[in-house]
């Protein structure tokens, strides 16, 4: 009786197995031969003119809302890399930048159009300079930020991947080309405390930069590209190198040097006392000291809000066209043309 039970049982299974089989055959017979129900709206001229006239009341406002926001943030750009050369080397900039005996101090005066509500985020731009270029950004070796000099294979990191018979941390172009011109402000013969500190993204400085890699044989070759590095400050902690390892995408870009913690008013004076260091001038690059507040979009830029408003724009527009063509040459559903 136990044995005829367990037969019948298994016949019940398999009965049951047939038909869920077919029924997936027949599903992926329908989906291979796209007889699959689906759902086909009809787009009559009354719908298409209501979906563009939503879409302009929906991005026109929200638009003038980024572009308000934008507006909002106040920003100090001051382009110091002219007025930074001394008038006797002005047609020879590139030597200049390059005596290394020649004291490359500076000061600018900068005045706050409107009060600075803190945190007032400090910027140096840099224009014409291809961070994107292909063979600069792969000479890099993350393995190496990572484990120091566990890593051997440091191939990627040619011309920049030893230094008299040494093997260099970090290397390749990219750390080599530090950049490295200082600032300090003061304001009312009073200096600014600038925070350096969390200026690079949490994630590289956790999990990109080792925090047991020391800096090694770096900046001791014959030719000399940018900042030098610390030895007794782990990589991890090296916030400036951390922030410039993230190459940019566009030949203008920005980078963060730090934060001012407290308020500026409007009218105030603040001289920028900076060293004039990193070499711009073989390529025809340009810098730029940059102070701004932020938003909760974060810093000025009015691209969002005018792509809200023209598309927003367009949609109307299209909508009011939509509309005069259905009303001057109307047409029932299912007319053809």
């Amino acid at each position: 009786m136990e044995v005829e039970g367990g037969n019948t049982s298994a016949n019940d299974a398999v009965a049951r197995k047939i038909p869920i089989q077919s029924r997936r055959a027949k599903v992926f017979y329908q989906f291979t031969q796209q007889n699959l129900p689906a759902c086909k709206p009809v787009l009559t001229p009354s719908w298409i003119v209501t979906t563009f006239l939503l879409m302009g009341v929906i991005f026109i406002p929200i638009g003038l809302v980024t572009l308000r926001t934008s507006h909002s943030v106040i920003e100090i750009v001051e382009r110091y890399d002219t007025e930074c050369i001394p008038e006797k080397f002005r047609g020879n900039k590139v030597s200049y930048i390059k005596d290394s005996t020649i004291l490359k101090n500076c000061s600018l005066y900068l005045k706050v159009p409107k009060h600075m509500k803190a945190p007032i985020y400090i910027y140096y731009q840099l224009d014409n300079y291809y961070q994107n270029h292909r063979r600069y950004v792969k000479s890099r070796n993350d393995q190496q930020l990572l484990h120091g000099l566990k890593s051997n294979d440091t191939s990627s990191c040619q011309p920049e991947d030893s230094s008299n018979g040494l093997p260099i941390v970090p290397c390749g172009l990219i750390a080599w080309s530090l950049f490295n011109d200082t600032f300090k402000f003061i304001r009312e013969s009073s200096e600014l405390v600038v925070n350096r500190k969390n200026i690079a993204w949490k994630s590289d400085r956790n999990h990109k930069f080792g925090k047991q890699v020391y800096p090694f044989n770096f900046q001791n070759g014959t030719f000399i590209g940018g900042g030098s590095l610390d030895p007794s400050v782990p990589l991890s902690d090296q916030e400036d190198l951390i922030v410039w390892m993230r190459t940019a995408a566009l030949p203008s870009f920005r980078k963060m040097y730090g934060r001012i913690e407290e308020d500026l008013d409007a009218d105030d004076v603040i001289a920028v006392h900076l060293m004039n260091n990193y070499n711009t001038y073989s390529f025809g690059g340009k810098k730029k000291l940059v102070l701004s507040t932020s938003s909760w979009l974060g810093g000025k830029n009015d691209f969002l809000g005018v792509a809200y408003v023209f598309v927003g724009s367009s949609s109307i527009i299209i909508s009011l066209v939509f509309m005069l063509l259905h009303v001057k040459n109307p047409r029932g559903e299912g007319e053809c043309l």
